[in-house]
């Protein structure tokens, strides 16, 4: 199957478009609307492989940050939800359940009383490194059917896209 020259869903929309408003210009629209859709069915898969392990995306991704920061596991709040791109209230609701499933445990922080560290539990260790090496192989498969060439090419283009996105947002 000629996957570049197949019609899809994004296609339609600026047949839609062209015909409604043939002075509009679409190509922009057509590129984020794919990555919109390449977002949404990529999540769709991530999750999938997630709920084998019976966690979601943020909870995997709450384990796996406290995973690569290096043993003891442990990091303060402020880290752990910068690193995430959270609120500090939804990481304290989002800390306070993976508590109660026993992945994750709250300790005294020694160099500020005032503050607890976050640390993996033994039980939290094994689950995401159970569901890290089937996260890592998911994606590998997800990508497999694309070209070493496209893979890399679609990288540096979304390397540059988040450069400017992020530039912009600071």
């Amino acid at each position: 199957m000629d996957t570049l020259n197949t019609p899809d869903a994004v296609d339609a929309i600026r047949a839609q478009w062209q015909r409604e408003r043939p002075d509009l210009d679409t190509r922009d629209m057509a590129l984020i609307g794919r990555l919109a859709r390449c977002a949404g069915q990529l999540q769709k898969r991530l999750n999938d492989t997630f709920a084998q392990y019976g966690i979601c995306n943020w909870e995997f991704d709450v384990l796996a940050t406290l995973r690569r920061s290096g043993a003891p596991y442990c990091l303060a709040p402020t880290a752990l939800f910068s690193s995430l791109m959270l609120s500090s209230g939804t990481m304290t609701r989002q800390l306070q359940l993976l508590t109660e499933r026993g992945l994750v445990e709250r300790l005294p922080n020694p160099a500020d009383a005032r503050s607890l560290l976050v640390r993996l539990t033994p039980d939290g260790l094994a689950l995401v490194e159970a569901a890290l090496d089937a996260h890592v192989a998911n994606m590998a498969a997800i990508l497999a059917p694309l070209p070493a060439e496209s893979r890399a090419a679609l990288d540096a283009g979304l390397r540059q896209l988040l450069a400017v996105l992020e530039a912009a947002a600071s």
